[in-house]
């Protein structure tokens, strides 16, 4: 091999330690690279090997027209449905079920999967009424009041807590339809005391309520390929499994209150005021929220409890459920959405209470508009004419619509801290539009598939709002705390929703942190933004499960990424990379290659992490992005100019990083050969999680250069690997995932500093006493240095 000086001050070379080539390799490994072909499902027709729905793929679907009657008097909805299921599989269905979510309200109907409970400091009331026995019905839960078939005969049905089975009259066969009836009511709990996602939340101030009707009316399960009936019971930690089809809803409520719905209203010029459908019509139009309940209306309206009634009708196409909202302290502003990827057009919405107003109309529905935008770039475009935000002091989605929080304080001031938290959930839960209301994924089973795969989108439209935007999931050194928990604590990703104890960071933070490691470290952003389009193209509006997922992003990025799945998905262990030793050595290119001499690694202090967020940084380089922040001035508050020194302090110079060194040709090859010095490094596998090695070396006259391994590096040896550098320059210190890239949970052990090291005398200087030496190899007495290395391995 010919050696050659590039056109780089640096010459790099690594070279494989000679164990790595040697070692026995089924001595040290742990399976972490093998193929993940006897865990995942065998490929069939229903779904392909390369992860897309096979030629034999079907679903099955359900069509609602429900009509609803809200007494808030009583706080009592009555509700009565048409349900239109449709069979598409191969099956024969001699029974269906449906989910009763609100019998988790109940004492005496909820699922009933308690936990270990021991002896408090303190009891309340609450609390008591909760454990005494025996167990009294506190009225909450569904009444069933008739279920029949569409001629009104009635139908056999079994109710198992929050699951109900009806038998069919007569064999549902492939290609077949069933229509049926079900009336019920249930009394609305008060969610701010109970709980759960849906109920009411009273203001004593001025006596009024706000509703979030959601999981209210009997719906169907999901019957599957891949599972058969998905009626595993709810009990208010696994979300949902839902079949998609078409909804008309009517909703009679007190004349006084605005509702908010999954869908379009079909009649707002009957049930607005003129001036109220006047400002909607301009706001469908409009590029900045238009108010079309104005602040003072609601205002007016909430000392006023109308005895008349209103009936508001919904419609919406291809959901997989609805969910509503009703008050009448709602201000309710809205504007259109242009999508580029469809050019369609979108109306952006927001309702909230007074007590949002300062927050939700400045921020609510740009936010709203910029979480659509941002999504159907990374996905696909947005397929809905709504998207709106509901201030209920939570969280929570549904189709078209979603709860989220972000009141001030009364005097309408508020914190920085308050105003990004209603930021980022307004985006998470709009978000959830697209994972799962139209990527359909199992909730039940499966909640990273929907709330990882959202919070990591999510992540990246809060950067695209605010560069500077304090994302608490997504980069890869927000899980460390999360990774360094001891073994009992933890659990696989790959784990059902009701066994996982540190959900937060489970279901959420560590597949978001994943995919973000994937995009910036591992794939590459091309490829990966192209593979994670390729999967929710092809799952748009069906039923994906993990599999699909994960040969979905290999189909389309060409990466083999088994040994990632295994690792971050279905195990525990964390990323932990250490520096074990650094090994110089000087050869001399006139007589014969020197030894090598040893310098133990010592640990430097901890580091300090001069760097921001790498897919901040790469964000700020990509002249493409325009932050929402930026380019619009109404968004720019306080906290704003203050985080950029804009009031009354000075504005901090951005942090620089030297460029790499420029290319020097003025030395001959001979020359430059006499400066090179070896650096052989070792490092350790300590966590057991694979990762790329990521260095960053700093030269003595203060230069820098970065060099990446692909994990790959760690094939034949999960423990120990060594790379050998060559540097025409010498080096100062060597720093390991620099811009903690992989979620290392020790950084203490990723530096190297040639001031801490002693090099021990080396062997060379004895070798060169003796003139007469063998020059082991080398015909004209000189020794290229790759062949130095190569003999030496």
């Amino acid at each position: 091999m010919k050696f050659t000086i590039t056109a780089f001050t640096l010459f790099i070379c690594s070279v494989a330690n000679a164990q790595n080539i040697q070692h026995n390799p089924g001595s040290n490994h742990g399976n972490k690279f093998e193929q993940l072909g006897g865990i995942l499902p065998t490929p069939n027709i229903y779904r392909a090997a390369s992860g897309a729905p096979g030629h034999g793929y079907w679903q099955n679907r359900a069509d609602y027209d429900i009509t609803a009657y809200l007494d808030e008097e009583k706080r009592n909805l009555k509700g009565s449905e048409t349900i239109t299921y449709h069979n598409n599989s191969p099956d024969d269905l001699d029974y269906i079920w449906l989910q009763l979510d609100e019998n988790q309200q109940s004492t005496v109907k909820k699922a009933d999967y308690p936990f270990s409970s021991t002896l408090p400091k303190a009891s309340t009331d609450q609390q008591l009424k909760t454990t005494e026995l025996p167990i009294k019905d506190n009225g909450y839960g569904v009444n069933l009041d008739k279920v029949t078939d569409a001629s009104g005969n009635p139908l056999k049905y079994t109710v198992n807590k929050t699951m109900m089975r009806i038998d069919l009259p007569k064999i549902l066969k492939k290609g077949e339809k069933f229509v049926f009836k079900i009336d019920w009511n249930y009394n609305i709990p008060n969610r701010m005391q109970m709980g759960g996602r849906g109920g009411y939340e009273n203001f004593t101030e001025d006596g009024n309520d706000l509703y979030t009707i959601t999981q209210w009316y009997p719906r169907m399960c999901v019957y599957s390929d891949f599972k058969g009936w998905q009626n595993h019971q709810f009990t208010g930690r696994g979300e949902f499994a839902l079949v998609f089809g078409d909804f008309k809803v009517k909703m009679n409520v007190p004349a006084d209150h605005l509702i908010g719905g999954t869908g379009e209203c079909k009649n707002y010029s009957e049930v607005l005021t003129a001036a109220q459908y006047s400002r909607y019509q301009k706001a469908e139009n409009a590029s900045e929220p238009i108010e079309i309940a104005t602040l003072d209306e609601a205002k007016k309206a909430e000392k006023n409890h109308s005895k008349e009634r209103k009936t508001w009708v919904f419609e919406a196409k291809d959901v997989r459920d609805f969910a509503w909202t009703s008050s009448r302290k709602f201000v309710w502003d809205g504007m259109r959405v242009t999508i580029p990827e469809n050019n369609k057009k979108v109306m952006a919405m927001s309702f909230y209470p007074k007590e949002a107003y300062g927050l939700y109309r400045k921020f609510s529905t740009k936010a709203v508009a910029h979480t659509i935008k941002t999504y159907s770039e990374y996905t696909i475009p947005y397929p809905y004419p709504v998207a709106q935000s509901i201030e209920a002091s939570n969280g929570m989605e549904y189709p078209m619509i979603c709860f989220n929080y972000g009141r001030t304080e009364k005097d309408g001031t508020y914190s920085e801290a308050i105003k990004n938290g209603m930021i980022g959930v307004i985006i998470h839960e709009v978000g959830h539009n697209f994972f799962p209301m139209i990527i359909n994924s199992d909730e039940r089973q499966w909640s990273w598939m929907d709330e990882g795969l959202n919070t990591f989108t999510e992540y990246l439209t809060e950067e695209k709002w605010d560069n500077k935007f304090p994302s608490r999931r997504g980069p890869a050194w927000t899980i460390v705390d999360y990774m360094k928990l001891p073994k009992d604590q933890l659990e696989p990703i790959m784990s059902n929703s009701e066994n996982i104890i540190q959900f937060g960071p489970n279901a959420y933070a560590k597949p978001a942190t994943g995919l973000n490691i994937l995009r910036e470290t591992i794939i590459g952003r091309e490829l990966f933004d192209k593979a994670f389009k390729t999967y929710a193209k092809r799952w748009a509006f069906k039923h994906p499960e993990p599999a699909d997922f994960f040969r979905t992003i290999e189909d389309a990025s060409g990466e083999d990424l088994d040994w990632f799945w295994r690792g971050w998905f279905y195990g525990t262990d964390p990323v932990d990379i250490a520096i074990e030793k650094v090994t110089i050595a000087t050869p001399d290119f006139e007589t014969a290659p020197r030894e090598a001499s040893e310098t133990k690694y010592k640990v430097d202090a901890p580091i300090q992490n001069k760097y921001d967020d790498i897919s901040k940084m790469r964000n700020r380089d990509d002249k493409s992005i325009t932050f929402e922040v930026e380019k619009d001035k109404n968004l720019q508050d306080f906290y704003y100019r203050y985080d950029r020194g804009l009031e009354k302090v000075n504005i901090d110079k951005e942090y620089s990083s030297k460029s790499e060194p420029t290319s020097k040709l003025d030395k001959s090859d001979k020359e430059r050969l006499k400066n090179i010095t070896a650096y052989q490094i070792d490092f350790v596998n300590k966590g057991g999680l694979v990762m790329p090695i990521i260095l960053e070396f700093t030269f003595e006259d203060g230069s820098t250069l970065k060099d990446k391994a692909s994990a790959q590096i760690w094939r034949q040896n999960e423990q120990k690997v060594s790379k050998t550098y060559y540097f025409d320059k010498k080096l100062k210190s060597i720093q390991l995932d620099p811009l903690r890239e992989t979620a290392d949970i020790d950084t203490d052990n990723n530096f190297w500093s040639s001031e801490k090291s002693t090099v021990a005398p080396s062997k060379i200087q004895l070798f060169k006493q003796n003139k007469q030496g063998n020059t082991r190899g080398a015909s004209n007495g000189k020794v290229n240095p790759m062949q130095a290395a190569e003999k030496k391995n």
